[in-house]
């Protein structure tokens, strides 16, 4: 394991993190292979129940509980609810006993280990008929997509992307012409540095050196955490929504557009407000990461045999399709991305820095350090 803030520290952080994860997946649901499933049976329960809120921090999540009211006759409803925001809301819920969000898809996954399944907030359930075809690395808890923020240009002013190698990012060529997701406002993001300086340091350093012609010269610290402060340092545009990092890269007309960082789901806009994103795919090391969506049930919710039903209807490709469509890779190894999604991130998909759950809780319990050390390295 590469250190990032120092050896000592990276042990203890590690130890919490093993103990955390054997307690979540203790909490969380039991093997769905002990169970049988009659699907019929499940719909006419979920019939019974009381209509379900469902919280994700897409707004696709609309026309899904749409689709699945229609196919079933169980209503729900989608929320668009941030993932920062639906932890907030469902520990409050929960601590009320007045549960408004039955099934909750977020993008936070060390919050979900840390705080919700830990505290009985919510629980995981993996249908027992999908045991078999959901990778074990996704299925306690389980994870419903794999989804992915990619390094963007704009195609109208630049024939092919304009940055080889991340490192590039931090020289003076790019100074406050990178547009970027605030790290003090989405997790994902200083989940993504930990993640980089645990599993990947190695490969930040061969990129250095290949930018620079010489090794990084990092002490204690990894060239992750090197990385974060130049670039954090070279003023980026900082931005609280994936929104706005795309109109800055890809909206047409522009002389010097930024370079950015965003979901691949917002490559729809090129489709949608006439965007001229681009990936860059040969950027090095990655073009992009990955990170997990959960699938979690509110422990208190009113209407359980609805909440399932619907969690299986994620699983399948008629249920999670609105969100596919967006460049979202389900965990059903069965479903594939569409040959016309917009971001063209198929292509891709072995190229990219791969979510390593194992180590989700040390994210966590690192995750303000890495906020602290932006907060200090960021220049406007």
């Amino acid at each position: 394991m590469k250190p990032a803030f120092g050896t000592s520290r990276k042990v203890a952080l590690a130890t919490t993190a093993l103990a955390g994860l054997m307690t979540a997946m203790v909490m969380a649901s039991a093997p769905a292979r002990a169970e049988t499933f009659d699907l019929n049976a499940l719909v006419e329960a979920a019939k019974k129940e009381a209509p379900i809120n469902i919280y994700d921090s897409t707004g696709k999540i609309v026309e899904m509980a749409e689709n699945f009211t229609a196919k079933y006759g169980v209503k729900a409803t989608g929320i668009k609810v941030s993932a920062s925001a639906q932890l907030e809301m469902i520990v409050r819920e929960g601590q009320a006993k007045n549960v408004k969000g039955d099934v909750v898809l977020i993008t936070d996954a060390p919050a979900g280990l840390a705080q919700l399944l830990p505290q009985k907030f919510v629980e995981s359930y993996l249908p027992p008929d999908m045991a078999d075809k959901i990778p074990v690395k996704f299925q306690n808890p389980l994870a419903i997509t794999t989804n992915a923020a990619v390094w963007a240009y704009n195609t109208e002013a630049y024939d092919a992307c304009p940055v080889k190698n991340i490192w590039e990012l931090t020289d003076p060529t790019w100074k406050g012409k990178v547009a970027f997701y605030d790290p003090l406002s989405k997790g994902t993001y200083p989940d993504w540095f930990n993640q980089t300086a645990t599993h990947d340091d190695d490969k930040m350093k061969a990129a250095y050196k290949a930018h620079f012609g010489k090794d990084i010269e990092v002490g204690e610290d990894s060239a992750t955490a090197a990385w974060v402060k130049g670039f954090a340092g070279n003023s980026p545009l900082l931005a609280d929504a994936d929104d706005a990092i795309s109109e800055a890269v890809g909206a047409p007309g522009q002389k010097e557009p930024f370079f950015g960082l965003m979901s691949s789901a917002k490559f729809r806009d090129n489709a949608d407000k006439g965007f001229k994103l681009g990936l860059c795919e040969g950027l090095d090391p990655w073009p992009g990461w990955t990170y997990v969506k959960l699938g979690l049930i509110a422990t208190g919710t009113k209407s359980p045999n609805a909440a399932k039903l619907f969690i299986h209807y994620i699983l399948t490709a008629e249920g999670i399709a609105p969100q596919v469509k967006d460049g979202k890779l389900p965990t059903n190894p069965d479903i594939g991305l569409p040959a016309n999604e917009p971001s063209g991130i198929g292509k891709v998909l072995d190229k990219l820095q791969q979510y390593d759950a194992s180590t989700a809780l040390e994210d966590w319990d690192a995750r303000q350090d890495w906020q602290d050390l932006w907060r200090v390295a960021y220049k406007k």
